[in-house]
């Protein structure tokens, strides 16, 4: 197991940016997909963007372009850089280990963080 805590979150106006990070307790090197996610009220859990150990990253259409995952091995950290957020963009957003790709799929890890809030005003 490896905790993750989560950072960065909070108020931005629309066209906005944050630039989330999620430190572990263990070498992330160990873990082949860090991931990022997020959960908006009423709404299910769904897939932002994972990068590989290899640096291969995916994302969901609704933030290509605008979003953009990086992982430091030294540091043990995964980012986000989120730029031009929107309304929409506002939800909880969680960091994930262990997880891997399979086409063009990625499935989560076992591993959570507790959240940061991210809320993006109109």
């Amino acid at each position: 197991q490896v905790q993750l805590v989560e950072s960065g979150g909070g108020l931005v106006q629309a066209g906005g940016s944050l630039r989330l990070s999620c430190a572990a307790s263990r070498p992330i090197s160990s873990f082949n997909v860090m991931a990022w996610y997020r959960q908006a009220p009423g709404k299910q859990r769904e897939l932002v963007a994972a990068i590989s150990s290899g640096g291969t990253a995916n994302y969901v259409d609704s933030v290509k372009g605008r979003f953009a995952i990086s992982r430091d091995n030294a540091k043990n950290t995964v980012y986000l850089q989120m730029n031009s957020l929107k309304p929409e963009d506002t939800a909880v957003y969680y960091c994930n280990a262990g997880g891997f790709f399979r086409g063009s799929t990625t499935y989560a890890g076992g591993s959570w963080g507790q959240g940061t809030q991210v809320t993006v005003s109109s």
